[in-house]
C-alpha cells in the first residue's frame, strides 16, 4: 500500500493506514524481518523500522492512529454547504471571471464569507485534497482558432523556421595524415 505524500489523509485513508500498522504489529509479533514486512505491506524500510520501535515501547497500541494532526474547522454540516457552493461556479459567488473557475484565494474568501472561519491559501488546500478535491487546469481554447490554418502552419511554415537542432557533439571529424603530424 503506498501513501500519499505530503497532505492530510481523509478518515477513510487514516483507518487504511492505521490498518497497515497493526497488520505489521502482527508480523513483528511472529518475529519476521524489516525487508520481508516492508514487501508484503508495500512501504519503505524506514516505516517499518519507525513502527517496530513504536511497537516494542508501547505494543500494537503505540501503532494506532493518534487521529488527524489539526481539528478541521468546518462541521460536516458546513462542508457539504460549501461543497454545494463551490459547485455552483465561481460567478454565483460575485467573481466575475468564470474563465479562471475557483483559485485558492477565491475559495478562502468563499469561506470567510460564508462561515466567518478564517483559513489560509495553503489550510484551504489542504481542507480541498483532504476531502477528495484536486488541482484541475481547464483547458482553454481561443474562440478564433482555426484549425485547418493551424494545420498548414505546421505542415509549411514551421519547417522552414524551425533552426536545427545543435548537439553538444562535432558535426564533422577532421583528421590529419600522419605524415602531417
Amino acid at each position: 500500500m503506498r501513501y500519499a505524500q505530503g497532505g492530510g489523509l481523509t478518515p477513510a485513508g487514516q483507518v487504511k493506514r492505521e490498518a497497515v500498522r497493526l497488520e505489521a504489529a502482527k508480523w513483528f509479533e511472529a518475529g519476521a524481518g524489516t525487508a520481508r514486512i516492508a514487501a508484503e505491506l508495500r512501504v519503505t524500510d524506514r516505516s517499518v523500522r519507525r513502527w517496530r520501535a513504536a511497537w516494542r515501547q508501547g505494543g500494537a497500541g503505540a501503532l494506532a492512529s493518534a487521529g488527524p494532526m489539526a481539528v478541521e474547522r468546518l462541521s460536516p454540516a458546513q462542508w457539504q454547504r460549501l461543497e454545494a457552493e463551490l459547485k455552483r461556479g465561481p460567478l454565483a459567488h460575485g467573481f466575475d471571471d468564470e474563465a479562471q473557475g475557483w483559485t485558492l484565494k477565491r475559495v478562502k474568501l468563499l469561506i470567510g464569507r460564508l462561515f466567518h472561519v478564517g483559513y489560509t491559501v495553503q489550510g484551504v488546500w489542504r481542507l480541498l485534497k483532504r476531502h477528495g478535491w484536486s488541482c484541475q487546469v481547464p483547458v482553454r481554447r481561443a474562440l478564433e482558432q482555426d484549425e485547418a490554418a493551424i494545420e498548414v502552419w505546421k505542415a509549411e511554415v514551421w519547417p522552414r523556421v524551425k533552426v536545427p537542432r545543435t548537439t553538444w557533439a562535432p558535426t564533422s571529424v577532421s583528421r590529419t595524415s600522419p605524415a602531417s603530424r
